[in-house]
């Protein structure tokens, strides 16, 4: 059963994504179709009600396989948040978590030419300023920043998992699979000064499925408009 829950999207594109590292000449420029991703990023109180309707998902009864032993460790109970901040980002959430959530919700995961492309003209320094800073114990609520497409907290509060997270370190050939990614061969930089681009691939690419953090969390994306 699909949740009846409120969802703000905003729409994103259609546009053009440029990697940074672009896996052969031919994906320089990347079209991106029309879509709507979450204006804000999943929060506790929203995950908490994904739980308590998807049992499968708590913390104590989660397959090993699917997350990590952090996961969700910060709540006070499998079902509750105890001093969590409900409208704080949800994170310590798996890619297998994140991906039945946004299914759940009657979503997906977005890929990197979508994240990316949403994230397109946010100010390099202050996210190299944000991945420079301490992780505060108790993460603030979602909405404090707005980029120029409308939406909210892209940067500056956590990461993202998105559907392809480390497909940016793999061979061509392999990303056609359509299966999990191992890390493979990288191709040269476009723009060697985009650093927190690269950071943020770096990261991506060292994850598994499976791994949880306390500063990685999610959104949804949509193939069509959410009402």
């Amino acid at each position: 059963m699909l949740a009846v829950v409120l969802v703000v999207a905003v729409a994103i594109g259609p546009g053009t994504y440029r990697p940074t590292f672009p896996a052969s000449p031919s994906e320089a420029a990347i079209p991106v179709a029309k879509f709507w991703l979450d204006r804000d990023p999943v929060t506790n109180a929203d995950y908490l009600e994904f739980v308590r309707a998807n049992p499968a998902w708590r913390r104590d009864r989660v397959a090993a396989v699917r997350a990590d032993a952090k996961y969700l460790a910060k709540w006070s109970a499998p079902d509750a948040l105890g001093d969590v901040r409900p409208n704080a980002p949800v994170v310590q959430v798996s890619w297998f978590a994140a991906r039945a959530y946004c299914r759940w919700r009657g979503g997906r995961l977005p890929l990197e030419k979508e994240w990316e492309l949403a994230a397109q003209g946010e100010s390099q320094e202050q996210i190299l300023a944000w991945y420079a800073a301490p992780t505060p114990e108790q993460l603030p609520d979602v909405g404090r920043r707005t980029n120029a497409k409308g939406v909210r907290d892209l940067h500056g509060l956590v990461w993202e998992w998105i559907e392809d997270f480390n497909s940016a370190l793999v061979t061509a050939d392999s990303r056609s699979t359509g299966d999990m990614f191992c890390g493979g061969a990288s191709a040269r930089s476009q723009d060697p000064t985009a650093y927190a681009t690269f950071m943020r691939l770096a990261f991506r690419s060292s994850l598994e499925a499976r791994f949880t953090t306390s500063t990685l969390g999610f959104r949804c994306a949509y193939d069509k408009e959410i009402r």
